[in-house]
């Protein structure tokens, strides 16, 4: 018989480095599942993944324990990374920051596929193009 379903939470953590501190601590501490050995778990997991941020959703059942899948790091992450940026602009309409190409875009669009809502290629990279333009990242046409 299936475990009955308590909440599910979606949280995002460094890769590797995960505390039970703010702000994993209390978003499971209220659900009642065992914090550290969720820390445990995830830091096992994600070693290969270290230092950057990986969102998690965690399914919690009745009986306090839990699954968690890992998803693909935040498209405004990837983004930075590749252009090796701090962080976006202030005011993306006005000031840019830096200037991704087609190719980088296509390289971040299929990486990011398995966690966005399209199959299309084509539709991932304008969903990207459209968080690179709102960090005042241009996009060549």
């Amino acid at each position: 018989m299936a475990k009955k379903i308590k909440a599910v939470v979606k949280v995002q953590a460094i890769g590797g480095a995960a505390t039970p501190a703010p702000p994993l601590g209390p978003v499971l501490g209220q659900q009642g599942i065992n914090i550290q050995a969720f820390v445990q778990e995830f830091n096992a997991k994600t070693q290969d993944r270290r230092g950057e941020t990986v969102p998690a959703v965690i399914t919690i059942y009745e009986d306090r324990s839990f699954d968690f899948i890992l998803k693909t790091a935040p498209a405004s992450d990837m983004i930075k990374k590749m252009l090796n940026l701090k962080a976006g602009s202030g005011k993306p309409l006005t000031e840019k920051v830096g200037k991704l190409t087609k190719a980088q875009l296509k390289d971040i669009a299929e990486r990011k596929m398995p966690d966005l809502n399209t199959k299309d290629v084509e539709a991932a990279m304008k969903i990207i193009a459209g968080t690179a333009r709102q960090m005042g990242v241009d996009v060549e046409a």
